[in-house]
């Protein structure tokens, strides 16, 4: 019996998120095993925002960490995580609070990311006082946030001459390498390594420095794993919870689903339609559907959804009646986690108790 089918799922109101911590940290320890040795590894929290998971990677042995709020990067320093990446431009009011942390919390080493001269001078005046570690934000094809490569050691030489800031690394985020195919999903990220080598070595000879280079979300980090560089950080992140999601995408990866949906039907609309309480507030909707996928139902397919419904056609709507318990895998876990206050944890086929989603919201 799958570790979701709880025996006491009358407790648990619907909808909400089931999470095992054995495969959780099975999860972690395949991540260790690619990416060894473990000091190579900067897992990203975005996915799970909690203190729980947290405290499981740190008693790992993982010691550098990445974040995309303010409220992950205080988790993680409240924690004890000695070396924090804010991987995000960090401009107006979000600098005077990663200032406000680090004078706050000031065992953590912080960093946050720039991508241009404008974000840089402005991270100086706001550290007029101290000192910030900056990590130049590459643009290897994500077309999301960085500096295009060739004009990174430019950037690099106005960050050595202002004040307050320390050149401390490159971040080369390849979200956009998910190939299902291992064969060029490896190409694709091997390509993407050597921009950022590029501007690592330009730097080096300008300077005299040698650079660290974050690279690799979940699906691309065990083909930068394959390479032997010192000064590579791995940084996936959906790997702690994995979804349906990466696990169709990336088949070939050795994760688990370690969290799932707990809905149930609450209408039964006619011979082939019913309504479960799985509506926008309760799984990722940024997705075209199925936004989730029912594995104990493969024969479901969701049709509409509202704020607080799932409308699913099915063959046999009339097997089924309203408070049937369904389980559900979201797509994409990282914003389904962000939706709850909390999350049930299942052991020994039971929920258990409780963990709290610490770094919810912004």
């Amino acid at each position: 019996m799958a570790w979701y089918h709880i025996t006491n799922a009358d407790s648990i109101d619907s909808p909400a998120l089931l999470v095992s911590p054995e495969l959780v940290k099975h999860n972690i320890s395949e991540t260790v095993r690619i990416a060894s040795p473990i000091q190579r590894l900067r897992p990203h929290v975005k996915t799970h925002k909690m203190r729980a998971v947290t405290d499981l990677l740190l008693t790992e042995g993982i010691t550098q960490f990445k974040c995309a709020t303010l409220k992950e990067a205080r988790m993680l320093a409240e924690a004890g995580a000695p070396d924090v990446l804010l991987a995000y431009p960090v401009l107006g009011p979000k600098a005077t609070g990663l200032r406000e942390l680090s004078e706050e919390l000031p065992a953590t080493r912080f960093g946050c990311l720039v991508d241009s001269e404008v974000g840089a001078k402005n991270l100086s005046a706001m550290f007029s006082s101290s000192t910030i570690d900056i990590w130049i934000d590459l643009n290897v094809g994500m077309g999301r946030t960085g500096i295009l490569p060739d004009a990174a050691p430019d950037l690099a030489t106005i960050i050595m001459q202002l004040p307050g800031l320390n050149l401390a690394g490159l971040h080369a985020y390849d979200g956009h390498i998910r190939d299902t195919d291992i064969t060029i999903r490896n190409q694709r990220a091997d390509g993407s390594f050597a921009l950022a080598k590029d501007v690592q070595q330009q730097i080096l000879e300008q300077h005299g420095l040698t650079l660290p280079i974050v690279v690799g979300g979940t699906p691309s980090f065990p083909s930068h794993a394959r390479r032997v560089d010192p000064s590579m950080q791995l940084s996936p992140g959906t790997f702690v919870f994995w979804d349906a999601g990466y696990g169709n995408i990336v088949p070939d990866l050795p994760y688990e689903v370690a969290a799932v949906l707990i809905t149930r039907v609450v209408s039964v609309i006619d011979a082939q339609t019913l309504c479960i309480d799985l509506g926008h507030k309760s799984v990722a909707a940024e997705n075209p559907f199925p936004r989730v996928v029912f594995p104990d139902h493969p024969d479901a397919t969701p049709i509409g959804q509202s704020e607080e419904h799932l409308v699913v056609q099915i063959p046999n709507a009339h097997m089924h009646q309203p408070g049937d318990v369904w389980y559900g895998i979201p797509i994409h876990i990282c914003p389904t986690v962000n939706l709850y206050d909390t999350v049930q944890v299942v052991e020994n086929g039971q929920a258990m108790g409780q963990w709290e989603v610490t770094a919810r919201g912004h």
